[in-house]
């Protein structure tokens, strides 16, 4: 239990920071949003969690596949935002095309033989 308090807490504080920096200094805040710590993250927990590298290997062979799609939020939401949406509706909406990107691409590529 005290392991999973340990990788929330680590978890956790990374976000926080991370927006606490990007409110002061939005490039550099934007930097290490950039940085893929999420994934970072998950695949470091599996190793320590299995003591082997293969599902980190598999995780993020799978990514790959999504980085394009999920760039879907990025374009959007600021386009919604200049056109005079509000934030939580900018936010639903591109969230939704976001991950309607995503079943795109699985379906796509799963047409050609690709299973993520």
């Amino acid at each position: 239990m005290a392991y999973y308090v340990v990788k929330l807490l680590i978890t956790t504080v990374l976000i926080v920071l991370i927006s606490e920096i990007g409110k002061r200094y939005s490039l550099a805040g934007a930097l290490l949003a950039a940085i893929p710590l999420v994934s970072i993250l998950a695949m470091t927990w599996m190793y320590v969690d299995t003591g082997t590298s293969e599902s980190a290997v598999e995780f993020s062979k799978r990514i790959v596949w999504l980085i394009a799609p999920s760039m879907t939020l990025f374009i959007v939401f600021p386009i919604l935002i200049k056109k005079g949406v509000g934030f939580p509706l900018s936010m639903l909406i591109s969230t939704a095309l976001t991950i309607g990107a995503y079943y795109s691409v699985i379906y796509i590529v799963g047409k050609f033989g690709i299973k993520l």
